[in-house]
């Protein structure tokens, strides 16, 4: 952490977070919290909480949650000390200057000139496309069908037709050849001297989640070869994390994205109106990316050139999304290549049925299926149901895989029953992974250890849950630490993180008398841990119980905690053989097993 935690604290006490979140999501009061729409997932009723008296939201629908600090990282993409920066200077306070390492400022030195000459290159080719050498790609632009408009607010230009033009520039502005030559801009050679990566292309600033300008895309004008060229990867530019125009998509709080092929079919979607639209930058759509989506939405439409690599690209991204928890639909843009064809010619109403239309991911990977078998034969209509049968295989939860079978057995006039049995007879013979059917035989030992794994988070689970409502009650009624003194420590909540958080609350309650959660939350930079922490004092209670109702619900939650710590211990004590502890451990369960009473 760079700052002092007593900076980080004040900060976080002078942010008030009703008003803050207030300010991006319409909240209503109910009750003791504030209620509203979760801006991080789809939703029609309000599951979205936010807790004045313990400054912390949390979403009872997707999960998230944390404290002013976890919300700024969470909506505006943020790292922990960028969301400092920002809600200090929002509540006046004045942070001190960091001493870095030599090393460390060497390289925040380094990358921030990086972003400072990208910024630099953006506006030198923005104004070369507006001169008079810059017209050819200015008609270019025009001729594509973009307005003035969206040609500023993607910053679009042009690089000179001579090849050291921003080289020579950057030279003036002070800039020297040790540090160009690793910003992707210009090469450098003995021979020839400095020459520009990009010249005589229309260029396309390529901006990060926050809207700094990381790399470039140019297209060639006239001949020449590469058509398209991309900035090599740098020090703030990694081609498998980013998204092209995902600074805007993640404003459009649609609950799905539009994932589009080149920087020209995103342009021409967000000038439609679709401004949900981004594009993986010259590669095929990587993990990386696919867990950067799913932190904005849980649904995307691929919306790839309709020819032979459009749907390989396709098939290849269907998997990825699936394994980030993103459900997937593909939008037909037949007869024409791409969304930019598409729009021209039919616009953006029809583009809006399309995507209406769209077909699921499961349904169109039968498609392209069917391709590769002549229906009219019956040998090959065989296999090709062979083949939907193992796919079905592949739905792991029973519900989903039962509609499945009957949309298949309606969409290709198969008998239900039949497919059914087929599909539990690959069902006996393979086993899914990762929501791909494969041959039990080759996956055994996988198999029993996914089993095993799933049995013990459902007991987990059923360990943790009281944990999480005991904290959630000490937290809002500190009171209740002196009933459960001699009864349950830190040392009774499951190791690892739940027990770091414990820890911290009964310190926390030792020390001031109160537990803060949004101050624990501090604790943590990463933004999934923060949204652990948040969960551990979010948990769900019947607030409306009368007193009685709630005594007992609270000494039912102690019991299950202890019991469950006691259990844990003898699982121990039987493993190391310590019998007399063993001994020690089954008096203290059996006092613990039935009603016991719980100080006032």
């Amino acid at each position: 952490m760079y700052y002092p935690e007593e900076i980080i604290e004040e900060v976080r006490q002078r942010t008030d977070i009703v008003d803050l979140i207030g300010s991006y999501v319409r909240l209503q009061k109910k009750g003791s919290s504030y209620m509203g729409l979760c801006p991080f997932h789809n939703e029609k009723s309000p599951s979205f909480s936010v807790q004045s008296s313990r400054q912390i939201y949390h979403c009872f629908g997707c999960g998230v949650g944390g404290n002013a600090f976890t919300f700024v990282m969470e909506y505006e993409n943020y790292s922990f000390v960028e969301a400092l920066k920002y809600l200090a200077e929002r509540a006046g306070v004045k942070l001190p200057e960091i001493e870095y390492s030599v090393e460390a400022k060497q390289a925040a030195d380094f990358k921030s000139r990086l972003l400072e000459v990208n910024k630099l290159a953006a506006k030198y080719f923005y104004v070369q496309l507006k001169s008079e050498q810059g017209r050819a790609a200015y008609e270019y632009f025009k001729n594509r069908g973009l307005t003035d408009e969206t040609i500023t607010r993607f910053g679009l230009g042009y690089s000179s037709k001579y090849s050291d033009t921003l080289y020579r520039y950057l030279k003036q502005q002070g800039y020297e050849d040790s540090f160009l030559k690793n910003t992707g801009l210009v090469t450098l050679d003995e021979a020839r001297g400095g020459r520009d990566k990009f010249w005589n292309r229309a260029m396309f600033p390529i901006m990060d989640a926050n809207n700094r300008v990381i790399a470039f895309g140019g297209r060639v004008m006239g001949e020449g070869e590469p058509k398209y060229l991309n900035s090599p990867e740098t020090k703030v530019f990694d081609k498998s994390r980013n998204l092209y125009g995902l600074n805007y998509a993640k404003h459009s709080r649609k609950p799905y994205m539009l994932i589009c092929e080149g920087y020209m079919d995103v342009i021409s979607l967000h000038q439609a109106g679709f401004t949900n639209a981004v594009a993986s930058l010259g590669t095929a759509l990587t993990g990386l990316q696919a867990n950067l989506i799913a932190r904005y939405v849980k649904e995307v439409y691929l919306t790839y050139d309709s020819d032979g690599a459009g749907t390989k690209a396709a098939l290849r991204a269907i998997p990825i999304m699936k394994e980030a928890g993103v459900s997937v639909k593909i939008v037909n843009m037949k007869p024409y290549k791409d969304p930019d064809e598409f729009i021209k010619a039919l616009g953006a109403e029809e583009y809006q049925k399309r995507i209406d239309n769209a077909a699921g991911s499961f349904f169109f990977e039968l498609q392209v299926l069917e391709q590769g078998y002549n229906m009219e034969d019956p040998d090959q209509k065989t296999r090709f149901y062979h083949e939907v049968a193992k796919k079905l295989v592949g739905f792991s939860d029973e519900i989903e895989r039962s509609n499945y079978e009957e949309a298949v057995a309606r969409q290709y006039r198969v008998d239900y029953d039949m497919l059914h049995k087929l599909v539990n007879k690959y069902g006996s013979q393979m086993i899914v992974v990762q929501g791909q059917a494969v041959p039990v035989t080759q996956t055994e030992v996988g198999r029993r250890s996914a089993l095993a794994k799933k049995e013990k988070e459902q007991e987990k689970d059923g360990v943790t849950r009281p944990q999480k409502l005991l904290l959630t009650w000490l937290s809002t009624d500190t009171t209740k630490f002196k009933r459960i003194r001699g009864i349950i420590t830190p040392e009774d909540f499951s190791e690892g993180f739940c027990r770091t958080v414990a820890e911290m609350a009964f310190t926390q309650f030792e020390q001031d008398g109160a537990v803060n959660p949004a101050k624990i939350i501090n604790h943590f930079e990463d933004k999934e841990e923060q949204t652990m922490a948040a969960a551990l004092f979010s948990t769900e209670f019947r607030e409306e119980m009368d007193a009685a109702g709630q005594k007992k619900a609270f000494e039912d939650t102690v019991r299950k905690v202890k019991q469950a710590s006691i259990e844990q211990r003898i699982e121990a004590a039987v493993e190391t053989g310590d019998m007399e502890c063993f001994q020690a451990l089954l008096v203290e369960k059996n006092r613990y097993k039935n009603q016991f009473p719980i100080p006032e």
